[in-house]
């Protein structure tokens, strides 16, 4: 489970990152990442996106928890004025939780990458 600082919960919040933020596309997940400097110090911040194209209720469910267990673990990762979110793609719920952590530790090297150039 992720604390409850780390959590993302305002849809601006959500809108913002996805829009604004660096997009990277893995097999399973995309990883949309955005730093945002006034930030109050709280950590960085992580939301889900699960949508019904993944599966039924509780296929949704089960990604979820996945993805949360997962986020949790890249958090000492992340700046503290990042925004994550994470978008399940359908195939996300076949794969194993240490591939889709392999996909999102990928995706934040990339992001970074992506995020150095342009500056």
């Amino acid at each position: 489970m992720l604390p409850a600082r780390n959590r993302m919960r305002r849809s601006s919040e959500f809108g913002a990152t996805v829009k604004y933020g660096t997009r990277i596309a893995q097999p399973d997940v995309v990883v949309h990442m955005r730093r945002v400097p006034e930030q109050d110090g709280a950590g960085p911040q992580v939301g889900l996106i699960v949508a019904k194209s993944v599966g039924s209720a509780v296929d949704r469910h089960r990604v979820a928890r996945r993805l949360r267990h997962v986020a949790r673990a890249v958090l000492e990762d992340l700046d503290p004025s990042d925004r994550l979110v994470i978008r399940a793609l359908p195939s996300s719920r076949q794969v194993s939780s240490a591939r889709l952590e392999q996909q999102l530790r990928r995706g934040l090297r990339r992001s970074a990458r992506r995020a150095g150039a342009d500056r």
